[in-house]
């Protein structure tokens, strides 16, 4: 991977570029708008939101004030927790594109798969909600579709009803926190891994062994949190409103770790925190 426009091929052949700009805690306004237009100017192609961010219009304003073509993004959006019938994630979905000012998606994704709202029937939920995807994937509103935050027990629940299995699953990865059963889980069904929260929430950047790397490497932390990423074969989306930080966390394709690094880093357990577990989340 030289460039942050080479991309990952999906199982269903759509291609996703390798890197993506996350939005998640960015506030809603010209925070938003502005931070998104400056990572398109700088060169992401790649642009990852959630109803829940609650900063859809804005991220939208950002790519319109970027100038760049429609068909030259790949934008995510995710459905809310509260959204988990075949209605609500249809009309969510119209909202979704609206607020975004764009007549498709590139991917939709389940946000998490067992919501405090359907705890106590999360699996007919999450059926009548791929339900409503798998339409809009087959007439052309979605060009994929997967799930976030799922892990093995969740996929296999949703495949009893699916058609279609999942393209992407966005899961918390980063040094310290590599969940390796649903890694290998998914690469065994063709699910490609995009790793949220890749610098671990900032966490990172405080881990003694993490500064030591970035002196080896001449890099900053992010960078080789995100070469990481990459070399681990997931999708990193990272995150920040500073244009400086923006453009440095794409400076990633002209160098590489070693492997005994890699597998350092992986070793890592905990240095920035850990996955939530999705059952028994609160929201």
């Amino acid at each position: 991977m030289n460039k942050p426009t080479d991309c990952y091929i999906l199982s269903n052949n759509v291609q996703i570029p390798c890197i993506g700009f996350g939005t998640w805690q960015t506030p809603d306004g010209e925070v938003a708008a502005n931070s998104v237009r400056c990572a398109i100017e700088s060169g992401y192609r790649h642009i990852d939101t959630a109803q829940a961010y609650h900063n859809e219009g804005s991220v939208g304003l950002g790519i319109r004030q970027s100038g760049i073509a429609r068909e030259d993004l790949f934008i995510t959006t995710k459905l809310h927790n509260n959204n988990h019938t075949y209605d609500l994630t249809m009309s969510s979905f119209e909202e979704s594109i609206r607020q975004l000012g764009v007549d498709y998606l590139d991917l939709f994704l389940i946000h998490w798969p067992n919501p405090i709202k359907y705890r106590d029937c999360w699996q007919q939920a999450n059926a009548e909600s791929w339900r409503a995807m798998e339409e809009l994937y087959k007439a052309g509103k979605i060009r994929s579709i997967g799930v976030s935050n799922f892990r093995p027990h969740h996929i296999e629940e949703l495949m009893k009803t699916a058609e279609v299995m999942p393209m992407v699953n966005q899961i918390r990865l980063c040094p310290g926190d590599t969940q390796d059963a649903v890694v290998d889980y998914c690469r065994e069904k063709g699910i490609l891994l995009e790793a949220y929260s890749p610098l671990g929430v900032g966490a990172v950047f405080q881990v003694p062994e993490m500064q030591e790397l970035a002196k080896k490497y001449d890099r900053t932390i992010a960078q080789v949190c995100i070469r990481w990423s990459l070399q681990r074969g997931y999708l990193p989306l990272p995150k920040s409103v500073t244009p400086s930080r923006i453009a440095e966390n794409l400076g990633v394709f002209d160098f590489e770790l070693n492997e005994a690094d890699v597998q350092f880093m992986a070793g890592l357990t905990g240095c920035a925190g850990t996955e939530r577990d999705p059952d028994v989340i609160t929201f």
